[in-house]
């Protein structure tokens, strides 16, 4: 995968981005404990993808915009831009975010291991009569079957973030990829005895245009994100104010908000959260609006 050279004044521009809180991408070696076996030292590595790549004017995704999705915020309210459009997404049944003026939104969780949080979560969810989804690991349907199934008798989509949450865009083989896909739904189906919908997103937010036509060719819809921020660290969570600060001022028509299921401050500030996103005047909508 190749990296063009940038100017050293526009890497530090990014930067400070970030530093300012872009928080809606992942942070190069940021590590949030995925495995339901030892949450203190997995991880769930992620990277803030270079929005500067460009890409091709044809629609197919330039090789240099592969590797982790990353997103450029603009102004607070307006979608930002991603490494990639959302028309050439398309082409591989992929989304990051609507094409909208509408204030609807789309809420979206990354489950690799249970601490805890998701009940509270759900059951905010439930008060609000909204329906997320979640993308699981397969372990952590091994592990949590009942919070799978409760998941499902709540109107949830459970989602599919892999078997293992390697970096997909180090697979090659439709064999390996397909094997990462298809236990989880195997593991899904033994737990509720339901067909797992096909819906995808990459471990790590890592992903490389033969990942992206793979899942296309199992009958995936992809799924990245437009909003999220730093609440990966469960020893080191952020206070009520800076997750608001980010999650109602970033906000904007057509999001798909990420966040993870794992977050004390997700489950404490769930139900003021959606409050305060319907005072906004937003509609919380299922991901089945957006894809289907």
């Amino acid at each position: 995968m190749q990296h063009l050279r940038k100017p050293v004044g526009f890497l530090l521009l990014f930067l400070t981005a970030y530093i300012l809180g872009t928080g809606a991408a992942y942070l190069t070696g940021h590590s949030s404990p995925v495995s339901p076996v030892s949450s203190s030292n997995s991880s769930d590595t992620g990277q803030i993808a270079d929005v500067s790549h460009h890409l091709t004017q044809t629609g197919a995704i330039a090789a240099s915009a592969e590797g982790s999705w990353g997103l450029s915020f603009q102004e607070d309210g307006q979608t930002p831009a991603g490494n990639a459009t959302m028309e050439e997404l398309a082409q591989y049944d992929a989304f990051y975010a609507q094409d909208t003026d509408e204030k609807v939104l789309y809420l979206t969780f990354d489950a690799g291991y249970e601490n805890g949080n998701t009940e509270p979560i759900l059951d905010a969810l439930k008060k609000h009569n909204v329906s997320a989804t979640f993308f699981v690991v397969g372990t952590y349907i091994e592990s949590e079957p009942d919070l799978i199934r409760r998941m499902v008798e709540e109107g949830h989509t459970v989602g599919n973030h892999t078997w293992h949450h390697p970096d997909m865009s180090q697979i090659a083989d439709m064999d390996s990829f397909k094997k990462e896909i298809t236990d989880v739904e195997d593991a899904f189906l033994d737990v509720t005895g339901h067909e797992m919908t096909k819906y995808y997103r990459p471990p790590q937010g890592k992903y490389s245009e033969s990942n992206l036509q793979m899942a296309k060719e199992l009958g995936y819809k992809t799924f990245f994100w437009s909003l999220a921020y730093v609440d990966w660290y469960e020893d080191d969570q952020p206070a009520k104010e800076e997750a608001f600060d980010k999650l109602l001022g970033r906000i904007h028509p057509g999001a798909i908000v990420l966040l993870h299921s794992t977050s004390s401050t997700n489950a404490a500030i769930m139900d003021e959260l959606l409050t305060k996103w319907e005072e906004m005047g937003y509609q919380i909508s299922p991901l089945s609006e957006l894809a289907e």
